[in-house]
């Protein structure tokens, strides 16, 4: 590579560069982007189903709901009254054990 290849690299590379903070910036400005502010719609948890649905349940001022959602539409299937004030949305699951957990347990029975 001679020293004209060599700039002209650079000058991609910060061309590219500035590309990309125009585009954020003008996606912040054009407000684009969630600021996460009081939004009345509060996604509480989400359940994938398969490679294009999922159950969500999801807060809307006085009612949680209970929705089905695939790649083409949005069901409802079921309406649970609003949560109280003092209490998780959500009730306490005993996580799943990580990958790390099943794999040493897989290596202790061979």
């Amino acid at each position: 590579m001679n020293e004209v290849d060599v700039l002209r690299l650079v000058v991609s590379l910060i061309f590219i560069v500035m590309l990309i903070l125009a585009c954020a910036w003008i996606t912040r400005r054009a407000g684009w982007l969630r600021t996460g502010g009081q939004q009345a719609i509060k996604v509480v948890s989400s359940q994938s189903l398969g490679a294009k649905a999922y159950i969500a349940l999801v807060e809307v001022e006085d009612a949680r709901l209970v929705l089905g959602i695939t790649g083409t539409q949005i069901s409802l299937l079921h309406t649970l009254p609003p949560a109280e004030a003092g209490t998780t949305s959500v009730q306490a699951v005993t996580p799943a054990p990580g990958f790390a957990a099943t794999l040493s347990k897989i290596m202790k029975g061979r």
